[in-house]
């Protein structure tokens, strides 16, 4: 008979050291087709943690599509989107044009040629300079063919000195050394856009627009406007959306209808509308199916996003779900939906099509992100890159739980539960295991239940993950997510303690041995529940808001500028509440250690908020370290960093929780 050998749970050898997690952190993302070939993006922490741009030929093989150190990624709103766009070519091969990170310049490439990239746009030394993403490719507009995309423009020094429209950029490089040369499709009469998606006719674009204060889950519009034959747009108007209607993707279908998602009755649904056919001023549309109570859409955190895509013989691949996306096949004629077989629980926000099939990204609690490729005619999937291979032997890994526990008045709080688990070693009789509460970014975001080998190099060695979507998380329609409206800092910290609390009352976490972790918005919540409550011995704070008022007034990036006015309030007329909610005016009530981990360059939340942070900390006696990261923006992608920042969290519980171990780098922590 086999036994499992007891050992004090934090205290388990492991084989998913930290460089093993950083190796396999991140996912393949903005997929699309050049010709027969289906491209995307995927990351790698090892070069510097840049994106690298893969092609997969029709014969199967694979092969990046840039050298390093070329890096498709934009900046655009801080958070990027679609970063390139290709057109495949009778002679020469595919044409690529892709936004490198570096410069945020535009480039176009033809990675079957022997030429470098070649710039297709000018360098502005003003502000944030000149940014673009979502781009289009129209090789017979112009003179020589234009590239349609967004282009985001700094009018001056501050963060949100700064202007968005849609632009045509010539492809023969005019434009690269002359600003006077890209082309304005529309008026900059809204603070923020997405890409111009043209109809089939080459008749009509769409686009999807917003402004502040409002969030793009709060209020968007779709703007419609008639293409001139000299490529200029005209008659532009609003087609649908509202301040209070959340409109997150369009589409045009080959009858010329639009198709697009909102969530005007309180889920993302999708809908389809005809905008000839106009009725006493109103322009009718319909739902392609009855309201389910799922989500068929979520938050434009980055342009381009696409959880739809039609296909050519009329279907509609979907991404929809409670909680999770699936990948759904719809048959708008007959509202039928049948979703795709496979072992894949969580989808990607990213699509692609190519005739009958459709291309994408899953993963499932067992297995990484994966580019997944569905063929409608014979209803079978198959990976087609970025395979899940075992880095590790599966039984390290917890078998995580989805749980929804009940939390103050008796609201419904969503969360996955990750308990210790190994094959080598089991918790003594009568010790309860350490847990982490892990709050995500956002907030207006959702943590999938998918394989994350971060969150096994603390299951495998002991130590308990709660993972919570808390609300104000996406997944479970807009009354879900309004619940953090003026509430930040109370729902979700009120939240995250509930879940905690209810593992201890099953006995299943150790109250005195409870911790609580974020970044970005989830660093917010984490210092917010160490200065708010005593339900933690310690808490990782990573890259987070702390100061409110510093924030919102010229302190972080203008997409977020005024996100607190919905989050908080409006700043004029609930001053104090900006004031008595923010960590670091409370930090006389901080006594639990804590970590705090913060990129260098980053301008979403900038370090200048931890250097006040630790300035209202230093002399109260409250051990804690800070470990600050050159060359790291809002979310850290080298793997090196990636290291550092998982050795030093575990070290700050092998400290405070008592656990005996001497495989880990000590982390110096001073009071």
């Amino acid at each position: 008979m086999n036994t499992v050998p007891e050992a004090p749970y934090g205290s388990w050898p492991s084989p998913i050291d930290a460089a093993l997690a950083a190796s396999h952190d991140g996912r393949p993302d903005h997929l699309g087709t050049v010709g027969d070939e289906v491209w995307w993006t995927e990351p790698r922490p090892a070069e510097g943690g840049r994106r690298a741009l893969v092609r997969r030929r029709p014969d199967g093989t694979t092969a990046p599509v840039l050298p390093a150190p070329w890096n498709p990624r934009s900046r655009v709103i801080e958070y990027g989107g679609q970063p390139w766009a290709g057109v495949a070519r009778e002679e020469g091969g595919p044409l690529v044009v892709f936004v490198h990170f570096a410069d945020q310049r535009l480039y176009a490439y033809a990675p079957d040629g022997p030429d470098a990239p070649r710039p297709l746009t000018p360098v502005s030394d003003l502000g944030g300079g000149l940014r673009w993403v979502d781009p289009q490719v129209h090789p017979d507009r112009g003179a020589g063919g234009e590239v349609w995309c967004v282009l985001e423009e700094f009018t001056g020094p501050g963060p949100t000195d700064v202007r968005r429209v849609l632009a045509a950029v010539p492809l023969d490089g005019s434009a690269a050394d002359d600003r006077s040369a890209v082309r304005e499709l529309s008026d900059g009469g809204h603070r923020f856009v997405t890409g111009p998606k043209v109809s089939h006719d080459g008749r009509r674009a769409a686009w999807i627009a917003w402004d502040h204060p409002r969030m793009p889950w709060d209020g968007t519009v779709v703007m419609l406007a008639e293409i001139t034959d000299a490529g200029g747009f005209t008659g532009v108007r609003p087609l649908v959306g509202d301040v209070d209607e959340s409109v997150c993707q369009v589409e045009w279908d080959r009858d010329g209808s639009l198709l697009f998602v909102s969530d005007l009755a309180g889920w993302w649904e999708l809908q389809r509308i005809r905008p000839d056919a106009v009725a006493g001023g109103a322009v009718p549309s319909s739902r392609l199916l009855p309201p389910r109570g799922e989500e068929f859409g979520g938050p434009l955190w980055k342009i381009g996003l696409r959880w739809f895509h039609p296909l050519e013989n009329g279907l509609i691949a979907v991404l929809h779900g409670r909680g999770s996306q699936r990948l759904g096949i719809l048959d708008p004629e007959t509202g039928e939906l049948a979703d795709v077989p496979g072992h894949w629980t969580s989808w990607s926000d990213t699509l692609t099509v190519h005739g009958s099939r459709v291309v994408g990204v899953a993963a499932s609690p067992r297995t990484g992100p994966e580019v997944v490729e569905l063929d409608t005619a014979t209803g079978r999937t198959r990976v087609i890159g970025f395979a899940h291979r075992d880095a590790v032997d599966p039984a390290y890994c917890s078998v995580p739980q989805d749980r929804t526990f009940t939390g103050p008045d008796g609201r419904e709080i969503h969360a996955h539960i990750h308990p210790p688990h190994s094959p080598e070693r089991t918790g003594p009789e009568g010790e309860l295991p350490p847990y982490v509460v892990w709050a995500h970014g956002g907030p207006t975001g959702h943590a999938p239940l998918v394989l994350d080998l971060e969150t096994a190099y603390f299951t495998s060695r002991g130590i308990g993950v709660a993972v919570v979507n808390y609300g104000g998380s996406t997944g479970y329609g807009r009354h879900y997510r309004e619940r953090l409206r003026e509430q930040w800092g109370v729902v979700d910290v009120a939240d995250c303690a509930a879940v905690a609390d209810a593992l201890v009352a099953e006995g299943a976490a150790d109250p005195r041995r409870l911790a609580v972790r974020g970044g970005s918005a989830g660093g917010w919540t984490a210092a917010a529940s160490l200065t708010g409550t005593d339900r933690y011995a310690c808490g990782t704070i990573l890259y987070p808001v702390l100061d409110l008022e510093g924030w919102s007034t010229a302190g972080t990036h203008d997409f977020e500028s005024q996100y607190l006015e919905s989050l908080i309030g409006p700043a004029a007329e609930v001053p104090e509440r900006y004031r008595e909610r923010a960590p670091i005016n409370r930090t006389d009530r901080l006594t639990s250690p804590f970590l705090l981990l913060q990129g260098l360059d980053d301008e979403v939340c900038p370090p200048a908020q931890c250097d006040r942070f630790l300035a209202a900390v230093a002399g109260r006696g409250v051990p804690h370290a800070y470990i600050a990261f050159e060359g790291e923006g809002h979310g850290f992608r080298r793997a090196e960093t990636l290291v550092r920042a998982l050795e030093a969290e575990l070290s700050l519980y092998v400290q405070t929780f008592g656990i005996d171990r001497t495989d880990v780098p000590p982390l110096e922590l001073e009071e």
